[in-house]
């Protein structure tokens, strides 16, 4: 990894070099692994922007190092599992998220609400649904856990998923399934997909800019498509966010100062 990320934001490291042990102790992750060809230098250049990546995250979303790696459940994988043609991809069976070595930059948001929509949807709809998406099963349930927290959650799937009345689909669900219908394919109208682009736009308009963590939705071919919110809807799904994430990272803070 040769490349340059544009990034504007606070020093998290003071200028010092990191390791993806020190990527591990801050967030707690499960694990990380690093393919056997990744060399020492792309390691160590990595680690720094994957540290520096995951603290603008967190720092955006007003969080803690545990809303990061879901409570120390998620597992990090870099250069090792890849795909055909995927430079990032979620796994659910491990809750593991994985990033290509020279094609995964720019993927971490989305694949990280990936894992946080897997996570959240046992304390969305109880134990029972462990292992499921809580914004796929958001369409087809109403018995939702009542919570704040939860209702604050709803409203961002709410705001993605249907249109401003709240009656009709939106016009980023319209846009994905006529993507879906070109391509032949069910991928973009998945409601995990969905809100996983949507919550890339949050994290890309943020003040903090870091185009290792996200990058595209404004300037790209799916932007274009309408495969990102655009206009209204964006600033609905922003504010949504924002009131989520700044409620469930004071609520996370509350519980760790005690």
């Amino acid at each position: 990894m040769t490349r340059s990320f544009y990034r504007r934001g606070p020093d998290h490291r003071a200028g010092a070099p990191v390791t993806f042990l020190d990527v591990r102790r801050r967030f707690q992750f499960r694990s990380i692994e690093i393919g056997r060809w990744v060399t020492e230098p792309e390691k160590q250049r990595s680690a720094s922007l994957f540290y520096d990546a995951l603290c603008d995250l967190m720092t955006i979303l007003g969080g803690t190092e545990s809303l990061v790696s879901l409570r120390g459940t998620l597992a990090l994988q870099y250069g090792i599992g890849g795909r055909p043609g995927v430079s990032a991809h979620y796994t659910p069976a491990t809750r593991s998220f994985s990033l290509a070595k020279n094609a995964g930059p720019g993927s971490i948001a989305h694949e990280w609400f990936h894992a946080f929509d897997h996570y959240i949807g046992e304390k969305l709809f109880g134990e029972t649904q462990r292992g499921q998406f809580a914004s796929k099963l958001w369409l087809g349930r109403d018995d939702a856990v009542r919570h704040p927290l939860n209702d604050r959650l709803q409203a961002c799937f709410k705001a993605i998923l249907l249109d401003e009345k709240g009656a009709e689909p939106s016009e980023l669900f319209r846009c994905s399934v006529k993507a879906d219908k070109a391509a032949g394919i069910q991928y973009f109208s998945l409601p995990e997909e969905l809100c996983a682009r949507a919550f890339e736009a949050f994290v890309q308009d943020a003040d903090l800019k870091n185009a290792f963590l996200v990058s595209g939705t404004r300037e790209s071919d799916e932007a274009r498509m309408g495969l990102y919110p655009l206009a209204e809807q964006r600033e609905r799904i922003n504010q949504a966010f924002l009131d989520y994430f700044t409620s469930l990272g004071w609520a996370l803070r509350s519980s760790e100062v005690r």
